[in-house]
């Protein structure tokens, strides 16, 4: 179960726990509340490693991306100069040389482009991941601290029974 699904079953675990008369606290179990919080808890470093893992393949990407334009520009530079040594080809030559130059540019910054909208659109997908898990975390959070406040609360036999899984 990933983190989102842990983030769902605590909301409705806490959503369906059965409500203090006359509050809005709801009667839990803290021991299990804090299982199911200490998996999550182990479940993130492993989301965010892969963050990290996706960043590095696209930092890889860049690096392969702007080695080939290199490679290209050098080649284009190259064959710009032999055809410079021949005269009646001059003219024609320049102009195929700053054809390969710009396609390679071109080509670099195509690539780089799409690989920075793949890794912004993993990104913003982890953010909101996170966002959600925050939020879950926070709710589940508010209500334990307003039955820590309602401690006191002696529960009929009746309340005692266990909450539903």
């Amino acid at each position: 179960m990933g983190p989102l699904e842990r983030i769902e079953e605590l909301i409705a675990y806490v959503e369906q726990a059965k409500a203090v008369p006359m509050s809005r606290a709801a009667k839990i179990d803290r021991g299990e509340i804090i299982a199911m919080l200490e998996e999550l808890g182990g479940e993130l470093p492993a989301e965010l490693r892969r963050a990290d893992a996706m960043l590095a393949e696209r930092d890889k990407i860049i690096d392969a991306g702007q080695r080939e334009a290199n490679r290209i520009i050098s080649e284009a530079e190259a064959e710009h100069a032999r055809l410079v040594a021949g005269h009646e080809v001059t003219v024609s030559a320049e102009h195929e040389a700053q054809r390969l130059i710009n396609m390679a540019r071109d080509e670099a910054n195509r690539l780089r482009n799409e690989v920075d909208e793949y890794v912004d659109t993993t990104l913003a997908n982890f953010e909101q991941f996170l966002h959600r898990a925050l939020s879950g975390v926070e709710r589940g959070r508010d209500k334990m601290h307003a039955l820590r406040e309602i401690g006191s609360f002696q529960p009929s036999d009746e309340e005692e029974k266990p909450l539903p899984m």
